[in-house]
């Protein structure tokens, strides 16, 4: 089941970045009493995308894309998001 921040994430990247392909992954259980592990269940994530938008740009504009979608989750209500992200194809 995927919590409120999960849904929210959803929701934003499908808005702005219309993948072909989406996963998001809770790893918040797997950082249990390290920094950052807030306790909300919500503190770590993996994203895997696919998106035309990435066609034709670097790694690190494809990880700003996302992250700008997110708005304030990324570093405000998420500790560490570990991102994924592929042109189709890739």
């Amino acid at each position: 089941m995927n919590g409120p921040i999960a849904q929210e994430m959803r929701r934003l990247l499908t808005d702005a970045l219309a993948p072909t392909r989406l996963e998001i992954i809770n790893d918040s259980a797997r950082h249990h009493g390290h920094a950052g592990h807030d306790g909300s269940g919500e503190s770590h994530f993996t994203i895997e995308i696919e998106s035309a938008a990435f066609a034709g740009i670097s790694r690190l504009q494809r990880q700003r894309l996302v992250n700008a979608s997110l708005g304030d989750i990324p570093g405000q209500r998420v500790h560490a998001l570990a991102i994924k992200a592929r042109a189709p194809g890739e």
